[in-house]
């Protein structure tokens, strides 16, 4: 059966609800993110701030170089979920099949609803509309016959505009498709590729499945179906969550291992209130500390184990710090969580006490 997929992602999705609020910063330079005193970055920013090459991402200090006359905002979380929960219930008049990736994005696959990409097409602008006059905040949707390809589509005329990839083009287009579109193409991945010669994706047409899988290893079967457009993943209405963490940046370094167990409590604290809003069958199946240097090096050690009271991750943040043995910028603490299937009933029943 053909599939009709949509991805809707919301443009500058904090910023746009800070522009809503407050219309006075239409067309200012804006961005939401953390202090520059406290070694904040910056989570989103509106399209007048990306001229000046304001980025999420990229610390706030730098920004604010970048664009002196920058407007920063403090995050308002709690406002922006309320947003996304109304959004994914107009995606949901919609179909009953959405996935959503993150508050600002989702797929819908609307296979049942439609004959024809372009009907799925109609449907999206119509989505587009609701969105607007219901939440006032613009959103960019892509339409195709897969999830990789409606997901560049939404990209592709950003913000507040709409692409469909119809069958009849679907080649030639993802022919001329930057390599770097592939999601999983990071600079190491796509520095192998310059030196293999492929900029585009019909550069890969010439290697083999195998040929790719012996040098990517498994990422090389991606590489080769999604180079060609062919996606077979279906819109999961719901994910498993694999992981819960908390982690804080410093405004200044910790000096010494005794002053990172001195702050381990509060971290701990704050990692057992997201675990209590988990199921009751929540199953831990590892622990983990993460620890960035001033130097920004990056280590995480973790430990298969489903008992996590706090004064069991000291001896993992006292190996962990060992491997920089240096002063810290970052702190974090996690649990990895046991997926469902046959090696989950081996693994320890959650502990919150």
């Amino acid at each position: 059966m053909n599939r009709f997929i949509i991805h809707i992602d919301a443009d500058c999705f904090f910023a746009a609800i800070e522009m809503r609020d407050r219309p006075e910063l239409f067309d200012r330079p804006m961005a939401i993110g953390g202090s520059a005193n406290r070694r904040g970055v910056i989570s989103t920013c509106n399209y007048s701030a990306r001229q000046f090459g304001v980025r999420s991402a990229m610390a706030t200090a730098y920004a604010l170089r970048l664009c002196p006359g920058l407007t920063l905002l403090e995050h308002r979380m709690a406002l922006y979920r309320e947003v996304s929960q109304e959004m994914m219930a107009i995606f949901h008049k919609y179909s009953d099949i959405v996935e959503p990736l993150s508050l600002d994005e989702a797929f819908l696959d609307v296979s049942s609803n439609c004959e024809s990409l372009q009907e799925a097409g109609s449907l999206a602008q119509e989505i587009r509309q609701k969105v607007w006059q219901t939440l006032g905040i613009t959103v960019s949707a892509g339409v195709a016959g897969n999830k990789f390809l409606a997901k560049v589509a939404s990209d592709w005329r950003k913000p507040d505009g709409m692409f469909v990839i119809d069958s009849d083009r679907q080649n030639s287009f993802v022919a001329q498709l930057p390599i770097r579109c592939i999601p999983g193409v990071g600079k190491v991945t796509s520095d192998q590729l310059q030196f293999m010669g492929v900029s585009l994706c019909q550069d890969l047409y010439c290697h083999s499945e195998n040929d790719l899988v012996k040098r990517f290893g498994r990422f090389g079967a991606r590489l080769y179906h999604l180079s060609r457009g062919v996606d077979e993943r279906p819109v999961k209405p719901t994910r498993e969550r694999k992981s819960v963490s908390v982690e804080q940046t410093y405004a200044q370094d910790i000096e010494s291992l005794n002053a990172c167990e001195a702050l381990l409590p509060e971290l701990y604290q704050r990692l057992m209130l997201r675990l209590e809003k988990l199921p009751a069958d929540t199953v831990i199946a590892k622990g983990f500390v993460k620890i960035k240097f001033s130097d920004f090096r990056q280590t995480t050690l973790e430990r298969l184990g489903g008992d996590w009271a706090a004064d069991a991750f000291l001896p993992l943040l006292a190996q962990a710090y060992s491997r920089g043995n240096g002063r810290v910028r970052l702190l974090g603490l996690g649990v990895r969580l046991a997926g469902s299937g046959p090696q989950s009933a081996a693994v320890e029943q959650i502990n919150l006490l």
